[in-house]
């Protein structure tokens, strides 16, 4: 069986040389790769969650009824 070299691979192509990780685009505010270990603490979410929650009941408290 002979290699026809008219007609384009249909293989993978080679990774371009100038390529930008999609994780390290500037228009991508929350998400970035880290080094293993410096991963972010899963206990950030649930404070945040916590701090809005109380901060919307104590502004709610301020409306009269």
């Amino acid at each position: 069986m002979a290699i026809d070299a008219s007609r384009p691979a249909t293989a993978a192509h080679a990774v371009i040389a100038d390529a930008t990780d999609p994780a390290r685009r500037k228009d991508v505010l929350f998400r970035k790769r880290r080094a293993a270990g410096e991963e972010m603490s899963s206990w950030w979410p649930v404070a945040a969650f916590v701090f809005v929650t109380i901060c919307v009941v104590s502004l709610l408290s301020f409306i009269p009824g």
